[in-house]
């Protein structure tokens, strides 16, 4: 489904679309995000906008109705995909590290909103993860700052993403995982 997130109407569209589909959800994986990169010198409020429109809005709101639709209903997981903004500064890249710090903030939070209805929050920080857009060049510079000297794959995120969504998790609630193979920049 194509889904434009700085559409206010989107969260419950999505949510809709799935109900009707494969019945209530009780997992979501916030990971619609909106990245242009920008230093202090190319920042303007429409690009910090729709960072913010799509990266904080789109997954609060979609988060909120989440859990609105689990009420009365027992459990559930959000987790949210974020960059290791709390990790370390990222120079030139001030609307996206801003917003998804935002995530990293939305996700302790949320996680103690939502722990009585049985839902657990929790983000990933996956690090730099070949998904297609690395160059050769790219990636032979990033190899060097991975310990396991391998760039992450999107199976590696996966495979914790699905261990949050599972059973064996319920006691994991309010963490930010930096599954990213011990990235240092």
């Amino acid at each position: 489904m194509e889904l434009d997130f700085s559409d206010r109407g989107a969260p419950s569209a999505l949510l809709d679309k799935v109900d009707g589909v494969f019945g209530k959800a009780d997992i979501l994986v916030n990971n619609a995000t909106y990245c242009v990169e920008a230093s202090f010198r190319e920042l303007s409020a429409e690009l910090l906008s729709k960072h913010c429109d799509i990266n904080i809005v789109g997954t609060c709101m979609l988060s909120a109705e989440f859990a609105k639709r689990l009420e009365g209903r027992r459990g559930g997981r959000i987790i949210n995909l974020v960059s290791g903004q709390d990790k370390s500064p990222e120079p030139g890249n001030l609307a996206y590290i801003a917003t998804k710090g935002a995530v990293s903030a939305f996700t302790k939070t949320m996680a103690l909103e939502v722990a009585s209805l049985g839902i657990t929050v929790n983000a990933v920080d996956p690090g730099p993860t070949d998904t297609g857009w690395m160059s050769d060049e790219t990636k032979a510079y990033l190899k060097s700052k991975f310990p396991l000297k391998r760039i992450g794959t999107p199976e590696d995120a996966g495979r914790l993403v699905s261990f949050l969504a599972s059973d064996e998790a319920q006691w994991v609630t309010g963490q930010i995982i930096h599954s990213d193979g011990g990235f240092w920049s």
